[in-house]
Order: C-alpha cells, then sequence, then structure tokens
C-alpha cells in the first residue's frame, strides 16, 4: 500500500507545464537543486520521460524529479494531474505556467538566409511567417487557457500550502503598447473592473477580427499576432487572479530574450538566465508582490 502523504511536511512541491526542453526543462533542474521537488510534463510522454532522465543522473537530483504527462488543452489531462499531485503530495506549493507555442509557422531555410542577426526587431521576422485561423486558435488555447484552467485547478492544492505561488511565463511582446486597438487596451488595462467575463469578450472579437482577415486594421498586433495577443492576456489574467486568490502569490514573468526553439534559438540569452528570472517570484518570501508582471526581474508595467 502507498504511503499516505504527510499533509503537514515542511517540504516544498512544485508543477512546471511544457517542461521537456528549453526554459521549462531548466526550471526544473534549478528548483531541484534548490531541494523543492518537481513534477516534470509534457505532452509527449516519451520526451518527457527522456528529459526525466537525463536530470535524474545528476547528483542530488534524482529523488526530487517525478514525471507526469499534461496537455494543458485537455481538461482530462489537467484532472490526471491534480489527482497524481493530490494523492503523492497532498499539496502543491509551486505553479509555474511555462507551457506555451509560437501560434504561427516559420520559414526557417528563408529565415536562416535572410543574414538577419540578433537582436533585431520581431517586426524583421514578419515576412517569413504564416499565420492561420486553426494555429491563432491552437495557441489561445495552450498560452491563454492553458493558464488558466491549470491554476484554477491547482488552486484548492495550492491553499494548503504556507507560501503558495503561481508564476505565468509571459513575453515582453505581450506588452499593451503593441496594440492599437483602444477599447481592447481599455478592457485589458482596467484592473478595477477587470473580470475573466471582460477578457473574454476581448478574446472572442480578436478571434472574429482574425477570422475576418481585419485584425491588423482593427489595432492587433499585425505580426506574431497569436502570440503576443495570448501573452497580453496571461497578464491580465495574472492581475485578475491574483484579486480573485489573495492567499496566493500569483505573478507574472518575461524570462528575457531566450535562446529556444520557439524563436529558432534566434536570441542572446541562455535558458539558465531565463530560468533564474522565472525563479524569483516562484521562490520570493512569504507575503511578498501579487499582481505584478516583472520584466526579468525587475517590476514593470504590461501597459507601456
Amino acid at each position: 500500500m502507498a504511503e499516505a502523504p504527510n499533509f503537514l511536511s515542511t517540504k516544498r512541491y512544485a508543477v512546471v507545464t511544457g517542461s521537456n526542453k528549453g526554459i521549462g526543462f531548466e526550471i526544473c533542474r534549478q528548483l531541484a537543486s534548490k531541494g523543492v521537488t518537481v513534477v516534470l510534463t509534457s505532452r509527449d510522454e516519451k520526451k518527457g520521460k527522456t528529459a526525466l532522465k537525463s536530470l535524474q543522473i545528476l547528483p542530488d537530483l534524482s529523488n526530487r524529479l517525478v514525471y507526469h504527462q499534461l496537455d494543458v488543452t485537455d481538461p482530462k489531462s489537467i484532472d490526471s494531474l491534480v489527482n497524481f499531485v493530490k494523492t503523492k503530495f497532498g499539496k502543491l506549493d509551486i505553479l509555474v505556467n511555462n507551457a506555451g507555442i509560437a501560434g504561427c509557422t516559420l520559414d526557417i531555410d528563408a529565415f536562416n538566409a535572410s543574414g538577419i542577426t540578433p537582436p533585431s526587431e520581431p517586426s524583421n521576422w514578419e515576412r517569413f511567417t504564416v499565420q492561420s485561423y486553426e494555429d491563432t486558435e491552437e495557441c489561445l488555447k495552450t498560452n491563454y487557457y492553458g493558464v488558466k484552467r491549470m491554476s484554477n485547478a491547482m488552486v484548492p492544492l495550492l491553499q494548503l500550502s504556507d507560501s503558495p505561488r503561481i508564476v505565468n511565463v509571459s513575453s515582453y511582446m505581450g506588452n499593451l503598447k503593441y496594440m492599437t486597438n483602444e477599447w481592447a487596451k481599455g478592457v485589458l488595462s482596467d484592473t478595477e473592473k477587470l473580470t475573466e467575463e471582460r477578457i473574454e469578450d476581448v478574446l472572442t472579437q480578436f478571434l472574429k477580427d482574425f477570422k475576418e482577415g481585419t485584425w491588423s486594421e482593427n489595432g492587433w498586433p499585425p505580426y506574431f499576432s497569436a502570440y503576443r495577443f495570448s501573452k497580453a492576456l496571461v497578464n491580465t489574467i495574472t492581475r485578475a487572479m491574483a484579486k480573485k486568490y489573495p492567499s496566493i502569490c500569483i505573478n507574472s514573468v518575461c524570462p528575457g530574450a531566450i535562446k529556444t526553439d520557439i524563436n529558432s534559438f534566434y536570441a542572446l540569452s541562455t535558458v539558465e538566465y531565463g530560468a533564474e528570472n522565472v525563479l524569483q517570484p516562484a521562490l520570493m518570501p512569504h507575503g511578498g508582490d501579487s499582481g505584478v508582471y516583472f520584466d526579468q526581474r525587475e517590476a514593470a508595467s504590461p501597459f507601456e
């Protein structure tokens, strides 16, 4: 018979979504190295278990890492993970919502032949990307709804922690200054009146305009549209959740321009640096900031 979890344990437990590679993988390594027991997750079970093995061979980490399959777009998969954490640990201390996709297709060969070198404005990439409605929907399901569903599902377990944390990995590309749709900017920046229903209204309008091919002329981000809009929503839902769950410190963070496959490794900073930035709000002292957007390690405005 499995040993019952110790609900009064001083051990700390974390879940990191989308963590079989890139920043998520490095976040798992750094959390485990600090004594936190970490659940590494991935959509692809084979890739996730391979990633777990590569971490478990490192000194002192083998007993601090476990694996569980997770597709943040699938409510049944989320429920399965919640039950796993509840049964094995009895609580959760840290949730890092890292899973994310680009929401467009990049022509790698043409991009590599262009001679563009980092750092460079993302607008320079526009001619190498293709955006479809299907990719846009999938991006929002993963980057926004994945954060929302995972957070709400894990709240009961986080509320059993004496220092619960949710960290939503965002991007500077989600800053509202990149949108010229004044109605949307007004709704998403009005913290006092902000509700999940009002966020849904903005999302619905964005999808309508994208489907009709009028998103750019209506003031939505013209390129990397789904990704940038999804990260604006991540920053917004972070503030809404911080109001809804005042006992949990909930923040979003841009880790910086990091070399990962989502940007074809077109950046200057390392995953080690990016993970360190994410860990700052994840490991902050009890009673720290909540509802804050961090640009790397500094509190910043997601509106300007």
